[in-house]
This record gives structure tokens, C-alpha cells and sequence, in this order.
């Protein structure tokens, strides 16, 4: 009987712990993707302000 407490507690916690571990997870993968979205229009910006500073020779 103690053993079979031993084995539901254990299951009990890993179960808790990959749940806690799959919504890091998440929350890294939004973070992720606001920064990426972030360094993407901070390039978009940088070009364009570089394109007026350095006018094409024609």
C-alpha cells in the first residue's frame, strides 16, 4: 500500500511539473514571437532610414 502511495505521489508530481513546464513553454514561444515581431520592424525601420539617408546614385 505505501508503495502504491509512492507511485501516485510521483505521478502526481511529474503530472504538475510538465504541466508547469508546458505553460513556461508557452509564455517563452508568445515572448519569442513579440520579439521577433519587434526586431522585424526595427529592420523595416532602420532600412528605411538608411535608404533616406544614403540616396541612390542614378
Amino acid at each position: 500500500m505505501r508503495a502504491l502511495l509512492w507511485v501516485v505521489g510521483v505521478i502526481a508530481g511529474v503530472i504538475v511539473l510538465l504541466g508547469l513546464l508546458l505553460e513556461a513553454v508557452r509564455w517563452l514561444v508568445i515572448i519569442g514571437l513579440i520579439a521577433l515581431a519587434a526586431v522585424i520592424v526595427l529592420a523595416f525601420v532602420n532600412g528605411r532610414r538608411s535608404a533616406h539617408n544614403y540616396p541612390s546614385r542614378r
